[in-house]
């Protein structure tokens, strides 16, 4: 799975991300990459529930190399209930090829 994480996202930014099948994830007020200290050598888990909504929050733990962790949650950017079918199959493109080949 992959993800963006941003402070905010232009309308059609977040669109073409979840076109593409990826997951926009936007910090909440007062947050970012700098308040949690981050420097670009962390890992991170992305807990995506297995019932999606729009504008759901999602828990991000975040793996430091000193072996210390923390999760953060941010809110989905994903804002409709087509949006989430979208992310679910992987985008725009698998979505429709699915929707073509049931028919």
């Amino acid at each position: 799975m992959k993800a963006v994480v941003a402070r905010s996202f232009e309308r059609i930014h977040r669109s073409n991300l979840v076109g593409m099948g990826v997951l926009p994830l936007q910090f909440p007020a007062g947050q970012s990459w700098e308040t949690l200290g981050l420097r670009g050598d962390e890992r991170f888990d992305v807990d995506v529930p297995a019932v999606l909504e729009p504008q759901q929050e999602i828990a991000l733990t975040i793996r430091r190399k000193d072996g210390s962790s923390e999760t953060v949650r941010l809110l989905s950017r994903i804002d409709t209930p087509i949006e989430v079918d979208y992310f679910r199959h992987g985008g725009i493109l698998p979505f429709v090829l699915r929707e073509l080949l049931a028919a």
